[in-house]
């Protein structure tokens, strides 16, 4: 199914128990790791069937790269493309009451430790990526781990990014697009949080058009936030024109957040983070239609500005 080549398959939801995430329906059931494993392998099936064959882990999802290694086991498709990360480690040990979820460390130790899980799911892994990447812990600039990823990527022929987080995004995006190793740029992959609300990524959408590796746009439901909800007042406007749109499309609020993110980056792949079919096939319908210049116009007016997008993002709950 082709027509999937823009989505691909987040797995934090699938591979832990909680996430930050705007919370849209009570689960009172007691939690079941195996159940859990079931459900998560189940959700890799769906997205298969259903086209998907973009997967991105981390060993900061808790189990799903294992989930991922288990699965790709009975597959037999060399089109199936998994990227991961290494610089976050799962601590919550599957708890839904843990107060502490992962823990952040950009060394060359960690890197080392983390890779020789991850490279497991060679020959279907092809991008390897720094977990968020922040000025803070020194990772763009320390030449141990630079150099290791270079040669990782040398070694496996695999392509070498980041992902960002946080209000300074474009200025992660800015120092990794500079950095060389060996007269070469090392990042050429970056993946990014851009959605009708933080818009702040755009400005570079010609250098992240032009890499030779994935641009992966993250978070475009903007965790939930671009649902329609009450709890949100400030953002009325914004959800009475989506449901507009939603209504003229015949699809639902979330395709339509995703389908304004293909449209502004037209070689993108921008992750589902879907946690069961229902909500995966309403992601997918965003390939069913596309928004006229108009229509994206109205919807670029709505964005606001990236401090004040996540400092409401650090208010949400793991959930």
């Amino acid at each position: 199914m082709a027509g999937n080549k823009h989505i691909g398959l987040g797995t934090a939801a699938i591979g832990r128990p909680l996430y930050i995430n705007v919370r849209q329906s009570a689960d009172e059931k007691p939690f079941s790791l195996p159940k859990f494993k079931e459900d998560g392998l189940q959700v890799l099936e769906d997205a298969y069937s259903n086209g998907i064959r973009f997967f991105d882990t981390s060993p900061g999802y808790g189990l799903a790269e294992q989930l991922l290694i288990d699965w790709l086991k009975k597959k037999n498709d060399p089109d199936i493309v998994v990227s991961t990360k290494w610089g976050y480690t799962y601590v919550a040990n599957f708890d839904p009451n843990a107060k502490h979820h992962e823990v952040k460390e950009h060394s060359i130790n960690k890197l080392n430790n983390q890779w020789e899980f991850s490279k497991i799911l060679l020959p279907h892994l092809k991008v390897y990526q720094i977990h968020s990447a922040t000025l803070d812990t020194g990772v763009l600039e320390n030449k141990a781990v630079l150099s290791r990823l270079h040669e990782i990527k040398k070694t496996y022929n695999i392509t070498i990014g980041l992902t960002t987080t946080g209000d300074n995004q474009t200025e992660i995006l800015e120092k990794g697009l500079s950095i060389e190793v060996e007269n070469e740029r090392l990042f050429q992959s970056f993946q990014c949080t851009f959605n009708i609300l933080d818009q702040s990524l755009f400005r570079y959408a010609n250098e992240l058009q032009n890499i030779s590796g994935p641009f992966i746009i993250k978070e475009a439901l903007a965790n939930g936030r671009l649902i329609p909800d009450s709890k949100y007042p400030k953002y009325f406007l914004l959800y009475d024109f989506l449901m507009e749109l939603a209504d003229e499309h015949n699809v639902g609020a979330d395709a339509i957040a995703i389908r304004y993110c293909m449209d502004k980056f037209p070689n993108v792949k921008i992750l589902s983070g879907a946690d069961n079919c229902i909500h995966l096939r309403a992601n997918l319908r965003a390939n069913q239609f596309s928004l006229s210049e108009d229509e994206i116009a109205r919807l670029d007016s709505f964005g606001v500005r990236p401090f004040e997008y996540w400092q409401e993002r650090k208010s949400l709950q793991w959930n």
